[in-house]
């Protein structure tokens, strides 16, 4: 079935080719397109879709709320940035709002498609320069962790994560992949693997947004 694709964008030329990018894509359906955040509440209210493609600056308001209203109304909704804002300040913001990806709009045109499937396929495509900005961030937040609290890895009670574990689901809900979580806490993607599966275990879901969600239902996130 051909994941829905809502797009919010004020700039009617990148509204027009983000459209146009996802009509010509069969594995795509367009939901709606609209250029605010009011109407994008609306249409989520109304029927959240699988993605959200969402620019920042918007005229009635900034899409981290777009992004925050999508994942409310539908944990395991897939929200793509698209914007001109590079700076931390707004990276981080959409990241913690729930953000699963996050690119500059003078690098997408071309591969919007490509960038929803891969979100949808449980990738997080971030530009180049702001996904080593994003990493060194979250190194240097797991570095200190690991530094006060070694001796709290092992659990006490079998349904409880371990404090590796809940690390790890937290890098999974800011939309990281499992390659780049092993790359932030130094272990193999092998590991990270193991660890989730753990962690899909003893939450009695099986899949990263059920996870998410359980975990905060839990306020274990």
């Amino acid at each position: 079935m051909a994941a829905s694709v809502l797009i919010v964008e004020d700039e009617s030329a990148f509204l027009h080719r983000f459209s146009q990018a996802v009509t010509a894509d069969e594995t795509l359906r367009l939901y709606g397109a609209v250029a605010s955040v009011g109407a994008a509440k609306a249409l989520i209210d109304a029927d959240p879709p699988d993605v959200v493609l969402t620019d920042l600056g918007l005229p009635d308001g900034s899409g981290v709320e777009v992004i925050r209203h999508a994942v409310a109304r539908r944990p395991d909704c897939d929200v793509l940035v698209v914007t001109m804002f590079g700076d931390d300040v707004h990276v981080t913001d959409s990241i913690a709002a729930g953000a699963t990806g996050y690119l500059m709009k003078d690098a997408l045109t071309e591969r919007i498609a490509e960038a929803i499937r891969e979100v949808r396929a449980g990738g997080a495509p971030i530009s180049p320069g702001i996904a080593r900005r994003v990493l060194q961030r979250f190194r240097d937040a797991a570095a200190a962790s690991c530094a006060t609290a070694h001796s709290a890895e092992r659990a006490t009670a079998e349904g409880t994560l371990t404090r590796r574990e809940t690390d790890i689901l937290r890098l999974v809900a800011k939309g990281l992949g499992f390659a780049e979580i092993g790359e932030v806490l130094a272990i193999s993607p092998h590991t990270v693997v193991t660890h989730v599966k753990r962690i899909y275990r003893k939450l009695a879901v099986h899949s990263r947004g059920e996870a998410v969600y359980e975990a905060r239902m839990q306020g274990l996130l």
